[in-house]
């Protein structure tokens, strides 16, 4: 074994979607009133969640009206028209988003719902521990998980804290993003400064959510360079015959990276998506 530790993959990347996100986004879209879902809901978002939010809504019968920039991927924003959304398209900046969500919401009735901010998606993410502990047979000793905006890991810690309080929860991080593994080490939010990793999924802040759930529940976090995360990635398209974005690759960059942590052990590994950028595969180029 390459890390000496018993691993169970939880592959999202099999997802509706691509991704773990549709957890969120459906939980987020069954829990509103009858009322709340004559609106319709809103998102702003270029990548994995905006297609999880469209289709959840397009499952549930209602509007989805999905923010995205002007410079999301042409594949991305095909992927959220059809499912059926609506698009409205703004400048690249956080403001921007911000404030033409805000104008949808106004103008529509929509309820807005934050990628990873938000505790209705939280709380759906936590499904994936639920599944995980049905699936393994005992107690696992660690989960390994991604850390972006902290949506799926704030999640994973809350289930573990009350389904499985034995395990460790670790989050895995791109060096060149390591705002969530400062934030921790100063038990404040540090913002995330134009940070640029391969791993395009893990490019977010922390939020006011999602930050004071990590603070308490998850044991630490251990980030990983660019050229290992290209070499986990590689590990598990070629042993696995799997596809996984980068992003997902940083769980499993880890593991090889902190062997002696993990022997013996037995540890859940989430593969978090597998939404590739053909154009930006990092062995391919």
């Amino acid at each position: 074994s390459i890390s000496g530790s018993d691993l169970f993959f939880k592959c999202e990347n099999f997802q509706k979607a691509g991704a773990f996100k549709i957890r969120g986004a459906a939980n987020a879209v069954l829990s509103l009133s009858n009322e709340e879902k004559k609106h319709g809901v809103c998102t702003h978002s270029s990548g994995n969640f905006a297609q999880a939010l469209a289709l959840s809504a397009k499952l549930c019968g209602i509007k989805a009206f999905i923010v995205m920039p002007k410079t999301a991927p042409e594949v991305k924003i095909k992927a959220v028209k059809g499912y059926g959304a609506e698009i409205i398209l703004c400048e690249p900046t956080l403001a921007s988003r911000e404030e033409t969500s805000e104008e949808i919401v106004k103008i529509k009735g929509a309820t807005f719902i934050h990628p990873y901010n938000d505790y209705r998606v939280i709380a759906g993410h936590s499904s994936l521990v639920m599944e995980m502990l049905q699936q393994v047979k005992g107690t696992l000793d660690f989960i390994v998980s991604p850390v972006g905006g902290g949506g799926l890991i704030s999640g994973i810690s809350l289930a573990v804290h009350y389904l499985s309080p034995k395990t460790i929860v670790i989050g895995a991080e791109p060096e060149a993003a390591n705002d969530a593994f400062q934030s921790l080490k100063t038990g404040i939010i540090q913002p995330s400064l134009n940070p640029k990793t391969i791993a395009d999924g893990l490019l977010t802040s922390l939020g006011d959510k999602t930050f004071p759930i990590i603070n308490e529940l998850v044991n630490e976090i251990i980030t990983v360079s660019e050229k290992e995360i290209t070499e986990a990635m590689k590990i598990i398209w070629e042993r696995m015959k799997i596809i996984v974005e980068p992003s997902s690759a940083v769980t499993l960059a880890v593991i090889i990276k902190t062997k002696e942590k993990f022997r013996n052990m037995k540890t859940g590994v989430v593969l978090s998506g597998g939404n590739v950028d053909w154009g930006r595969v990092p062995f391919l180029t």
